[in-house]
């Protein structure tokens, strides 16, 4: 719990938010007057977290209530790294709130808990969601986790640490990645390439270098982990880069958070990253590109996405509320406004071309071109917090010296058939 609030600070703390206010908000929005008081659960990031869209909630809500007076707006702040409990705890107690943020979205979606998409958005509104990241929310072809602060990563490298290694561009396929890695190496980087298995979010590392190999964690029918691609893709990185010393030391611990704060000092070459690094990297003066990570033989390979997600709950009655609150926040130039900053990316096309319009975002644009691509773990699946730990907690061993990238696979497959049993039963 500790590392996900440290994270959470660390990546605030060193972009932070760009003008979400409240004349930055005022915009979209049909009249819904009816007296009634919107309860709204969300995340919050510690006071010492700069300005972001989580800390900026009564500015939205002030906003809001311009332009709907007759709604009134009862907001709860509750820590990051506790949101997803405390609202299974209300659904539990049939305490649930009108709307609320959480990492998890589809037991409610399944349990006919939640307003569809198209019982609270107009048809314009619903068209306008970046569609790889409408269909990660989406549960039995119906939308119910609406994406918010949404994400996807590149490669980041240091460039005066490519400079003194005679390393030219990025690495468009891993053996050059390999061959950048032992050039760093050579002189005396730390840690080549930053292979961040650790518990915070090894399944993002796993799944960019999967799909990077053609492999994933899904088929079209359910969990997939023991194929081929896959099996290769950890093969290579036990084989090419942790056999080598080119990933560091114990990979398998070494966690984003952790990660993010080495490569800014030096002690990483390259890694994954998301567009939040870039603010941190500016403020340490470091000298930093970025391009999208490389396809094994070459080329570009879907990016992951990453995404909070917001949903409004059916037991108020509030459909007609909450549906003008939520069509106020993704309409137009408001959903641009928290979007549109380091912190997170735009997730809807009117949102993602009013951004690339604005030139001061332009280290922006390469990240936003992928959104469209973008792939996601199974977070539309019940079982996925479960198998998502059994990831954080298995994945590292496949890469380690005597790791067997199959057999850990398997296992996965294993705790996965568990997980989805256990929502049947």
């Amino acid at each position: 719990m500790a590392t996900a609030v440290r994270r959470r600070r660390f990546l605030l703390q060193t972009a932070g938010f760009a003008g979400a206010t409240a004349a930055g908000f005022g915009l979209a929005g049909c009249d819904a007057g009816s007296g009634a008081t919107l309860d709204l659960l969300v995340a919050s990031y510690d006071e010492s977290v700069g300005a972001s869209l989580g800390d900026q909630w009564d500015s939205v809500i002030a906003a809001f209530r311009k332009k709907h007076p007759d709604i009134k707006v009862a907001l709860e702040r509750v820590p990051y790294n506790k949101i997803d409990k405390r609202l299974a705890q209300r659904v539990a107690d049939g305490r649930e709130p009108d709307i609320a943020q959480s990492n998890i979205f589809a037991p409610y979606g399944e349990d006919d808990l939640l307003y569809t998409a198209s019982e609270l958005f107009s048809i314009s509104t619903q068209a306008d969601f970046i569609r790889s990241f409408a269909d990660a929310g989406t549960v039995d072809r119906e939308l119910y986790g609406f994406p918010f602060l949404a994400s996807t990563p590149r490669l980041f490298y240091n460039k005066e640490l490519f400079r003194r290694a005679r390393v030219g561009d990025a690495p468009t396929s891993w053996a050059e990645l390999r061959s950048a890695a032992a050039a760093l190496k050579g002189i005396g980087v730390k840690t080549p390439y930053g292979l961040q298995l650790g518990p915070e979010a090894a399944e993002d590392e796993a799944l960019s270098w999967m799909l990077a190999a053609g492999g994933g964690f899904t088929d079209l029918v359910g969990y997939d982990f023991e194929t081929q691609p896959n099996i290769d893709a950890l093969a290579w990185l036990r084989d090419e880069l942790v056999a080598e010393d080119l990933a560091g030391a114990a990979p398998e611990k070494l966690d984003r958070t952790e990660a993010y704060e080495r490569f800014l000092r030096g002690d990483i070459g390259m890694m994954v990253a998301h567009p939040v690094l870039m603010g941190a990297a500016d403020q340490a003066k470091l000298p930093y590109a970025h391009a999208a990570f490389p396809a094994r033989d070459g080329g570009s390979p879907a990016p992951i996405g990453l995404s909070d997600w917001l949903m409004a709950f059916k037991r108020n009655g509030h459909r007609k509320e909450c549906g003008a609150f939520l069509d106020f926040l993704y309409s137009g130039q408001s959903a641009a406004a928290y979007g549109g900053s380091q912190s997170a990316l735009p997730v809807t096309y009117t949102a993602s071309d009013a951004v690339r319009e604005e030139s001061a975002t332009r280290p922006l644009w390469p990240f936003i071109d992928q959104l469209p691509q973008a792939r996601f773990a199974p977070v539309n699946m019940r079982s996925w917090p479960e198998v998502r730990s059994a990831i954080r907690r298995d994945v590292g061993r496949a890469v380690l010296s005597g790791g067997d990238p199959a057999v850990v696979l398997k296992s996965l497959d294993d705790a996965a058939a568990k997980a989805e049993a256990a929502e049947v039963g």
